[in-house]
């Protein structure tokens, strides 16, 4: 029905007049207002300058600020104000609840952690709990959760200083339907697996990963890997994997996560992607040919790295896989017998396709540092070579390994046997990101006390100053979207990683010009300087250099997670 002209004016009239009758509305203030920065957005483009304003934990606006009421100002003249980092291989789900803060990673700019290699946290039995009470014992902690949705609620409870999400493990599903042996699942075994991965996935799990190094994660085959990340995909899941070999047959190795990818119908992430081992030095080159052949050909394939030339792991990964057949006591029974210590010996001494032969990778007994002693009478060795220690002991450098891992099977290493050049070039690939692949950790307490892979504390500021500053491998700009946008991306955080109206408040305010880290192997409990602020959901988590008290992180649940 049409207005008259004379009811159209008088229906306009009315209107303004009541408008004009309306009190004037105030803009809502922001939280805070970060000023004068050079915004690195976390898309690689070039830096811009701009305010940035965030209320409820979320950037509300970027642009100019100036007369927007606030609460709080932050000036960032001369930084650069960025996403906050995603550490893609974190480890810290038992750190956490030891020390919430996570001093080491927010010290780094890191604001969210995705963890779960192979053995992830959940699902638990008392048969594992068992198994693996050192671990526990040595942090305190009483496993009183059995599935992800139980441990996600205590970690809610307890609250944490960074965002985390985690991987259900293939690992930790074998394990709880097959125990530690080298067996495989019968059909209705299988079945079993699958329906932990669905309700882990149904809990907030982000997809299926492996650690195909440690046993019993070996004794699996492809087909067996391929159904569990096939159940994760259902639940939009990804699957990621510490791969079968990362020395001689890295790219079979390459091969079969593309093959688990493309029959599971699942995207693949390689952890910590590496060539490894003496032998394989400048090997680097075949493996980007490799991975950027598969993404041409349509693919879903990235990586991370930690960009050090030293890896950090299980000592015991030094001994053949069919020595760990039954669980570390079994391992350590066979150590101690004459026969087959011999047989161990022989293996590792000969070279081989079949398995990752860590002693075949090294130059020496002085490229193995020990890191993380669980027994307290091997405290005293953290940070000592094994050549020292065979030394010190008047033995031979094998038979220190070996009864060093009698005494502590649950220890850990630092092994010096990746090359420069390689890591650099694997760093700079387009579709590598970051990870720490340290568990969170302090110069103090509990955690204080061992002696952690300096990556634990300086990887994501090593980069800005090594690979960025000093070496001019990456940008500045590229190194931030390998921090934040990228890793967003493969994870499916469309709410982080990116610097925009809308998102999540993850943000660092730093000085590019003097980041750095200070972790290093000889002396790595050591904070990274030159975060000024971090920020975590809108909230300082580090304020003008300290840590605060805050502890405004979430759980990230994946896409599959029912409430």
């Amino acid at each position: 029905m049409k207005l008259h002209t004379a009811n159209l004016i008088a229906v306009i009239a009315l209107s303004l007049a009541t408008s004009h009758s309306l009190p004037a509305q105030s803009p809502t203030a922001f939280d805070l207002i970060i000023t004068n920065g050079h915004i690195i957005d976390g898309t690689g483009s070039p830096w811009y300058s701009g305010d940035v304003g965030i209320r409820d934990g979320k950037v509300a606006a970027i642009g100019n600020l100036a007369s927007a009421p606030r609460k709080r100002t932050i000036d960032a003249t001369g930084k650069g104000v960025a996403p906050g980092f995603i550490d893609m291989l974190g480890q810290s789900e038992l750190s956490i609840l030891v020390e919430p803060r996570l001093p080491s990673k927010i010290y780094q700019g890191i604001t969210t952690e995705i963890t779960g290699e192979g053995g992830s946290i959940a699902p638990l039995n008392d048969a594992i709990i068992q198994l693996d009470r050192p671990g526990y014992d040595h942090y305190k902690i009483t496993p009183d959760w059995r599935t992800f949705r139980q441990y996600f609620a205590r970690l809610e409870k307890q609250g944490m200083g960074i965002n985390l999400a985690s991987y259900v493990g293939a690992t930790q599903v074998r394990r709880m339907v097959l125990g530690d042996d080298d067996k495989q699942p019968t059909p209705e075994q299988l079945e079993q697996m699958k329906a932990l991965v669905r309700q882990a996935m149904e809990d907030g799990a982000v997809g299926v990963s492996t650690a195909l190094e440690y046993a019993p994660a070996p004794y699996a085959k492809t087909e067996e890997l391929i159904a569990l990340a096939a159940e994760g995909g259902k639940f939009g899941g990804i699957y990621s994997t510490h791969m079968r070999n990362e020395s001689d047959s890295v790219l079979d190795s390459i091969d079969e996560a593309l093959r688990i990818g493309r029959e599971a119908h699942v995207p693949v992430e390689i952890w910590h992607i590496k060539v490894a081992g003496k032998n394989n030095w400048g090997r680097m080159p075949e493996v980007v040919a490799k991975i950027n052949a598969a993404r041409g050909a349509g693919a879903d394939i990235t990586a991370d790295t930690y960009a050090y030339t030293a890896w950090f792991n299980s000592f015991s990964a030094f001994v053949p896989p069919w020595a760990h057949d039954g669980g570390d006591a079994r391992m350590v029974e066979r150590l101690k017998d004459p026969v087959t210590r011999d047989r161990i010996r022989k293996d590792m001494l000969t070279p081989s396709k079949n398995w990752d032969n860590e002693w075949q990778e090294i130059p020496g007994p002085d490229a193995i540092m020990i890191g993380v002693a669980h027994n307290p009478k091997l405290h005293s060795l953290q940070g000592k070579r094994l050549s020292e220690i065979a030394k010190l002991w008047n033995k031979d450098p094998m038979d220190a390994l070996f009864d060093f891992l009698i005494e502590d099977p649950d220890s850990d290493v630092a092994v010096f046997g990746m090359s420069q050049p390689d890591v650099t070039l694997a760093l700079q690939q387009p579709w590598v990101a970051v990870d720490n692949d340290s568990s969170g950790t302090s110069p103090e307490g509990i955690l204080g006390q061992e002696h952690p892979h300096p990556r634990a504390y300086g990887t994501f500021p090593r980069i800005l100053r090594k690979y960025v500053r000093e070496e001019k491998a990456l940008t500045l700009e590229d190194a931030i979207r390998k921090f934040s946008a990228l890793p967003a991306q493969r994870m499916r955080l469309t709410d982080r990683g990116v610097l925009k109206a809308g998102m999540w408040a993850d943000v660092v305010i730093f000085d590019p010009a003097t980041v750095r880290d200070l972790a290093t192997f000889d002396n790595p409990n050591q904070l990274s300087e030159g975060m000024d602020y971090v920020l975590v959901n809108g909230v300082p988590v580090i304020d003008q250099g300290k840590m605060t008290r805050a502890l405004p992180g979430r759980v990230l649940r994946g896409a599959g997670y029912v409430p």
